[in-house]
């Protein structure tokens, strides 16, 4: 099946702490045979001021999806989820929860606050590598996005 997203670009934000996992978040990304852009924030409070389009972001383009890290300095990611599916504006952006937790306690209250998909990254290099390649073909080839 081919997306009808192959005709835009798919704007990604990935909201992540650890400079080594978006780098290798990003490297993955880069191999898709999709057009995608991928954004990337360290904190909860840039991401929202990324998509609320405020301060030095006031230019930042529109997000198609979320890549959403729990473990952040400051607002935590599940503060950032809450934020984000409150508001009128961002709330039919997907947002994939990609975090090191396993925690059954985080897994429920990140879809008690309408996560679309709660994923653990594995310790393996490898196998989280693979993980993000599972993202890339389901969200950017198979499901349609809400136009942005």
């Amino acid at each position: 099946m081919i997306s009808s997203q192959i005709s835009r670009t798919i704007n990604i934000l990935l909201v992540e702490d650890s400079q080594s996992d978006a780098n290798l978040t990003i490297r993955e990304f880069k191999k898709s045979k999709i057009s995608n852009t991928l954004h990337w924030v360290e904190d909860g409070e840039s991401a929202i001021a990324y998509l609320r389009k405020e301060g030095e972001y006031v230019n930042a383009a529109s997000c198609d999806l979320i890549l959403l890290d729990l473990n952040l300095p400051g607002m935590d990611g599940q503060e950032v989820l809450a934020e984000v599916k409150s508001d009128p504006d961002l709330k039919q952006i997907p947002v994939v929860v990609l975090t090191t937790s396993a925690d059954e306690q985080d897994v429920l209250k990140s879809y008690n606050l309408n996560a679309n998909c709660y994923l653990t990254k594995p310790v393996d290099i490898q196998q989280f590598l693979n993980v993000v390649q599972l993202i890339n073909n389901f969200w950017l080839a198979a499901v349609r996005l809400p136009p942005n």
